[in-house]
């Protein structure tokens, strides 16, 4: 008759070590104390120099959130290109914050803005026309 015995598996569920003594033994991974990054801990004196050199000042130290110190307002920009027909515009009304250059003036045009880069303005005044920059 044969006998009947506890599989292994069920035997030593609920038991740290499985019967391998210490926890560090039965890894696997030979005589190098674990896989990956493990043992690059901060007390790991030894270890600091090649944990820079191949992960950088970042490694350490603190992450995670930080407080948003001021709310920064998006700028919401448009192309000389793009702008609509007319002899006055007015981009603040139209929800455009900022003019930009790309494109080319043909007519003088009278613009109402927040803000527009130089290459934008020096355009807009060669061609006759005028920037108002309002904040």
């Amino acid at each position: 008759m044969v006998a009947r015995r506890e599989k292994k598996r069920k035997k030593y569920r609920g038991h740290t070590t499985h019967g391998w003594g210490s926890k560090k033994k039965h890894r696997g991974a030979g005589n190098r104390g674990g896989r990956g990054k493990a043992g690059t801990g901060k007390r790991a004196d030894q270890l600091k120099s090649l944990v820079f050199k191949l992960y950088g000042n970042t490694y350490f130290g603190k992450k995670g959130f930080r407080i948003p110190q001021k709310i920064k307002k998006h700028a919401y920009m448009i192309n000389i290109a793009d702008l609509p027909e007319g002899k006055e515009i007015d981009l603040t009304k139209l929800g455009y914050t900022k003019l930009l250059s790309r494109g080319n003036v043909t007519r003088a045009i009278k613009i109402t803005v927040e803000g527009c880069s130089k290459k934008a303005k020096e355009k807009i005044e060669k061609a006759g026309g005028s920037i108002i920059l309002k904040e």
